[in-house]
């Protein structure tokens, strides 16, 4: 096609997959009660190429909307131009969930959060990696394919959890607090298991003293780089504030935000979401935040949609049937690593069983990180079209089962912490 044909092309489908995105989540939030998300990935599993996009045309066109392309490289069956719109809706999602994250957490339930969040992370990921290769989908533990499925375990989604904590009344419980804070420490703990995996699949397999080594490495580069933003956020916030001309703080924030997302990418050798999260993390501790957070919303509410449809157009149904086996396994040891990964270490720190059962479920629903891990994965070549859509399955099944059981165990007005902490704690 030519240049004006390609973008016009590329128009269209951003037209059906909005229109898609939004219906699809209006239905399940309204009707079903569920995430907004779910339904932006059934949408997009409905009009991907894989399903019925071949068959959606429209007037005056002579190609199928959401056909595979021509010559298409790798195993993203989307065009380079709707591949990058969603990377960079990635982008913009990662900087938007910085910006949310909230520091005084830590100083509150730090130690408790940070033991749950490790076990969140370790558990899952251990899961991930052996049922990869019990399944054969990775021959050693080392393998670029298992390390990628560990990593898309360890993520929480706690936009779910903390919905529904918001509907009881519930979040500033010690539970509710705990969960939150340990969401933000696993997300940092999985952006770094990322990057470390990322890391190993550029450079093929390794043993496990350059595991070490690269994850060192890996941790070296993310902490320097967000010690750095964060040293620099006062002056910058300072900086953008300063401007008069209208629009110009949050065009200079987003143009920060991509140079960075690709510096980390071009010279760290780390994913492009570090960088816009540790920016994002950064920025959340200065009085810019607010304001960013307000100009952000519109964007985020415009072209975040599109990177879920985008994700569930990647789903291969054909390609995804021989290794169902292998999806129930992984979804039953997703909601176990998470529920027993933070349950049981939430049962050293002061919750009783109750209340470390309100913690485990709360950090058991996947999202948007995982997703963004798992087309990572495939667009490395790290994990194939029918692992794409087991760890789909996996998250699609964590984050619906989530709600249903999160909603008794809070209405129950048993106390979650044990008498002593309940009394520090009050």
């Amino acid at each position: 096609m030519e240049l004006v044909e390609r973008a016009a092309h590329l128009l269209a489908q951003l037209g059906v997959i909005l229109l898609v995105a939004k219906l699809f989540g209006e239905l399940f939030e309204r009707y079903l009660k569920q995430s907004a998300v779910l339904g932006e990935l059934i949408g997009g599993m409905l009009i991907g190429p894989y399903a019925l996009g071949h068959l959606i045309r429209l007037p005056g066109t002579q190609e199928p909307l959401f056909a595979i392309p021509h010559g298409h490289v790798g195993s993203i069956p989307l065009s380079p131009e709707l591949w990058g719109v969603a990377q960079l809706a990635a982008v913009l999602l990662l900087f938007g969930a910085g910006l949310e994250t909230d520091f005084r957490l830590f100083l509150r339930f730090g130690i408790p959060a940070f033991v749950v969040a490790m076990g969140g992370v370790i558990f899952p990921f251990l899961f991930g990696v052996v049922l990869t290769v019990m399944f054969g989908f990775a021959d050693n533990l080392m393998h670029p394919s298992a390390l990628f499925m560990g990593a898309v375990m360890t993520a929480t989604s706690v936009g779910i959890t903390a919905r529904v904590l918001s509907e009881l009344g519930r979040l500033g419980t010690p539970e509710g607090v705990t969960v939150l804070a340990a969401a933000v420490i696993d997300d940092v703990l999985g952006i770094i298991v990322l990057a470390v995996v990322t890391n190993i699949v550029q450079v093929g397999q390794v043993d496990a003293r350059q595991l070490l080594g690269i994850a060192a490495k890996a941790f070296g580069f993310w902490l320097v780089l967000t010690c750095l933003l964060t040293a620099l956020a006062p002056t910058l916030a300072k900086f953008l504030r300063s401007l008069k001309s209208e629009g110009a703080f949050i065009a200079l924030a987003l143009a920060l935000c991509f140079l960075i997302a690709s510096l980390t990418e071009s010279v760290g050798k780390l994913a492009m979401i570090v960088g816009a999260y540790a920016l994002g993390l950064a920025l959340s501790r200065t009085e810019l935040r607010e304001d960013l957070e307000h100009a952000l919303r519109p964007l985020l509410h415009g072209l975040v949609p599109i990177f879920f449809v985008a994700m569930g157009m990647l789903v291969n149904f054909s390609a995804m049937l021989p290794a169902l086996g292998f999806g129930a396994a992984l979804s039953v040891a997703g909601i176990v690593g998470k529920v027993f990964g933070c349950g049981l270490p939430a049962l050293t720190v002061g919750f009783n069983t109750l209340g470390a059962a309100r913690i485990g479920l709360g950090m058991m629903p996947r999202g948007e990180v995982a997703l963004i891990v798992a087309g990572m994965g495939l667009a490395y070549k790290a994990i194939n079209e029918a692992e794409f859509g087991v760890a789909i399955m996996m998250t699609f099944v964590t984050t619906f089962l989530a709600p249903i059981v999160l909603v008794p165990l809070f209405r129950n007005p048993q106390s979650g912490v044990r008498v002593k902490e309940a009394k520090v704690h009050g």
